[in-house]
């Protein structure tokens, strides 16, 4: 966090304060709080002088203008990293940031518990350009060291894992990747640097969905990259060569977004472990899958590492039918059945990662669903799952045969 200057001594502001004023100069716009929307492509310069000696602060829409700027700033000071790019969505974010750290022939180790659209990253993509990917057990920690190659460059994490929720150890990964100069990414959307600052463990890039928890609201889709020093120039040169852009009015809502982010996390937070507890207390649920959760595998490294926990996590149901399991999830009626997450709503769907899991078995025992608790008074989502499990429990016994 940056430092401020008080009776002679110098105190770090806090996170809280840093998101309301990272990257703002309202005077710069005239007193305005919020830095506005600005459109264009083409940026004129006074003289031929300027022109050819890029003078200004800006020389084309698509790099950069205010707008996107402001975001920009406030971003690289909530990450603590050299440089912050960004990209039109949390997957381009994952593209971008393996494209500029690899080259054909290298090696990439990919955690196997990845968002899975980052798998096909790597099978489709980053496979025609001769780039092989390793996939790896997410509690391999200083295991590693035996997957790597001469040829690896790089190690992605993501922790918790993408659905299952499986924590790494980072700062073991990291350690053995310095060791033998391999670049680390890290996809930190659940955390948020909030609750986890991936440069200060000595990740070279942390990652985010900016669609998520930056934005909050469900209204537009965003990914943001964040670089260390060894990386932020390179970083910033393929983010430039690929022509990417993100549109002024997204980055102006994400930046919106960004200056609340640390009062809806908390309500996310404790909103979600008072569910999270109530499900494990369920005689229908047989695992959930929490970090902030005492049982849950990985809590003490999460303990350890992490400052708090965000909305979305997984439970796992005891056997039942899935005509069942679609009842439950078609009756609930605050906890709308879509993909992304990170909004103010609440959100549910069931998963299966078994077919595309390769280092790991995915076996829970039972049908597996991933919460996402919004911003709701906890006590009405929680009549609307009592009230879904009463459902599942009708359809089931409906199923079985009379004895």
């Amino acid at each position: 966090m940056a430092e401020q200057s008080e009776g002679g001594a110098v105190r770090k502001r806090s996170v809280e304060t840093e998101l309301v004023t990272a990257g703002r100069d309202p005077q710069r716009f005239d007193g305005f709080v919020n830095t506005p929307i600005v459109r264009g492509s083409t940026v004129l310069s006074a003289t031929v002088a300027d022109l050819e000696g890029h003078t200004g602060r800006y020389s084309y829409g698509r790099r950069g203008n205010p707008t996107v700027e402001t975001l920009e700033v406030a971003i690289t000071r909530l990450e603590g990293g050299a440089g912050t790019v960004l990209t039109p969505s949390g997957l381009s974010a994952v593209s971008t940031a393996l494209l500029a750290v690899l080259e054909a022939g290298d090696h990439l180790l990919m955690v196997d518990t990845a968002y899975q659209p980052t798998r096909r990253v790597c099978n489709e993509v980053l496979r025609r350009y001769g780039i092989e990917t390793t996939y790896y057990d997410p509690l391999v920690a200083g295991g590693i060291e035996e997957l790597l190659r001469p040829n690896t460059r790089a190690i992605f994490l993501e922790s918790p894992g993408s659905q299952s929720f499986e924590i790494q150890d980072v700062p073991a990964i990291v350690d053995i990747a310095r060791k033998r100069g391999i670049v680390t990414l890290m996809d930190n959307t659940w955390a948020t640097p909030l609750f986890f600052r991936p440069h200060d463990f000595g990740v070279d890039v942390s990652i985010q969905a900016g669609t998520k928890y930056v934005g909050g609201h469900s209204d537009l889709n965003l990914g943001t990259i964040s670089a260390n020093e060894r990386l932020w120039r390179r970083l910033k040169l393929v983010h430039g060569d690929l022509g990417l852009t993100v549109a002024p009015e997204d980055a102006f809502l994400a930046a919106r977004g960004l200056r609340t982010l640390a009062v809806r996390l908390a309500h996310h937070q404790a909103s979600a472990l008072t569910v999270a507890h109530w499900l494990e207390q369920r005689p229908e649920v047989k695992q959930v899958l929490h970090p902030g959760l005492p049982r849950h595998p990985g809590h003490a490294i999460w303990q350890r590492d992490f400052t708090g926990s965000s909305g979305l996590f997984s439970f796992i149901l005891q056997p039942a039918p899935k005509a069942a399991v679609d009842a439950f999830l078609d009756s609930l009626e605050l906890f709308g059945l879509g993909y992304s997450w990170g909004g103010f709503e609440s959100l549910a769907i069931p998963f299966d990662c078994s077919s595309y899991r390769s280092a790991t078995t995915w076996a829970p025992g039972g049908p597996a669903i991933r919460l996402h608790i919004g911003l709701e008074d906890p006590a009405d989502l929680l009549a609307d799952l009592e009230q879904g499990f009463g459902t599942l429990a009708a359809v089931r016994d409906a199923q079985e045969p009379t004895r």
